[in-house]
């Protein structure tokens, strides 16, 4: 359903403000949305119609949409895509995407009346939340700059690596790297040569990307075997939803997955969107089996040269500063979580909570023995764990 509220703004123009609270009626603003995306400083692939609106079909269960939009004489000027999930007594507000809408934001065309951001903002505080959560600011939110002085407490959750590219990989590359760096790369590239037939695929139609999707899924399970993975990448919802995704966001161009294969094995993946002459890396993994090769680390210098190639101006790695990351970015542009507009005792409870728990997860991930314990130390018991419950689940299904 769509209510809507005319309201006067600045300079005569009456400013027509609604909120969507069903997929049918989002369903139809298909067809302008986007253009609010592509207007984004950093326009994001994921608060795109076609990315929302595959996660809300997967995902939207226990939740209601709550989308904030204003017209102006009919044209769509700004938007909001939020929703109310409900767990237990608390009911929280999101983005649409949840933690899958990294540099999410309030969404404002260039010709809109200034009070529409604020208005926009103001009618989020009043969707029914006990809580917001809102995962996947950029630093220089909109959001953040409507918000005045409503309860909002922005947490750095993601360094988010930027690297330019206006000069072209080749260059880029001589100069973000040593000669000593360089010789390195080359010499694991040779060595992985040496094993066999080395390849490099750049996926780009909807077959050739749903082909390299699954090889992506084994990757990913082989490089997260026994580790703990929160990406929800695989696993049955996870990879339902990717695989829709890739086929909606395939119908624009943008999906790209670049294979390295040795013998017709895949070693590694790289799998991003261009949009707007930028590149978003989605996923990573490789094989660990070849990992003194460092597989993962050829494929991603192979992915960089092919976006460039393609035109890419502005590399978005998103995620942590792991070392190549580092070594390869110009700047970080961080990505922020917003807790607050809480409301009543259950409310300020639920901020608290979430704000001391991820608190607590930042200072234990800055914890080198913390970290090598949570990933490498109880691997061991997470695998023998799996084996027990895959052989539980088999005798189940023998007995059934």
């Amino acid at each position: 359903m769509l209510s809507v509220r005319p309201e006067p703004a600045a300079g005569g123009a009456e400013v027509a403000y609604g909120t969507i609270d069903d997929g049918a009626a989002f369903e139809r603003l298909r067809g302008e949305w986007d253009d609010l995306v592509r207007a984004m400083r950093r326009p994001s692939p994921y608060l795109l119609h076609a990315w929302l609106e595959t996660w809300w079909r997967h995902f939207g269960s226990g939740r209601r949409l709550c989308v904030h939009t204003a017209r102006v004489d009919g044209k769509l000027v700004a938007a909001l895509p939020l929703c109310v999930e409900e767990r237990g007594i608390v009911r929280t507000l999101q983005f649409i995407g949840a933690d899958r809408s990294t540099l999410a934001d309030l969404l404002v065309s260039d010709g809109a009346p200034a009070s529409v951001a604020p208005s926009l903002v103001e009618r989020a505080a009043r969707s029914g939340q006990h809580v917001a959560d809102l995962f996947g600011l950029p630093g220089d939110s909109l959001l953040a700059r409507s918000a005045g002085s409503r309860d909002l407490r922005f947490v750095a959750r993601l360094e988010a690596p930027v690297l330019d590219l206006d000069g072209g990989w080749d260059a880029v590359y001589t100069e973000k790297t040593t000669s000593k760096r360089r010789n390195l790369h080359q010499r694991r590239r040779r060595q992985l040569a040496a094993l066999g037939t080395l390849e490099c695929s750049v996926a780009r139609t909807e077959p050739e990307l749903m082909s390299a999707l699954e090889h992506a899924f084994a990757l990913h399970a082989r490089r997260w075997h026994g580790r703990p993975d929160t990406s929800g990448f695989v696993g049955a919802r996870g990879s339902a939803f990717e695989e829709a995704a890739l086929r909606a966001l395939a119908a624009n161009g943008l999906p790209r997955i670049v294979l390295l294969s040795l013998d017709g094995r895949p070693l590694a993946f790289s799998y991003y969107f261009i949009f707007e002459q930028r590149m978003y890396m989605h996923r990573l993994a490789f094989d660990p089996a070849y990992a003194a090769y460092s597989p993962g680390l050829v494929n991603v210098l192979d992915a960089l040269s092919s976006a460039s190639e393609e035109g890419v101006a502005k590399v978005e790695f998103l995620g942590g500063a792991e070392r190549f990351k580092r070594e390869l970015s110009d700047r970080f542009e961080p990505v922020y979580e917003a807790i607050g507009l809480a409301s009543g005792p259950v409310g300020s409870l639920a901020r608290d909570a979430r704000l001391a728990s991820i608190r607590l997860r930042l200072r234990l991930k800055r914890s080198p023995s913390v970290n090598w314990l949570h990933y490498r130390g109880a691997a061991p018991a997470r695998r023998a764990l799996a084996r027990v419950r895959r052989t539980r689940h088999a005798v189940g299904r023998a007995r059934a």
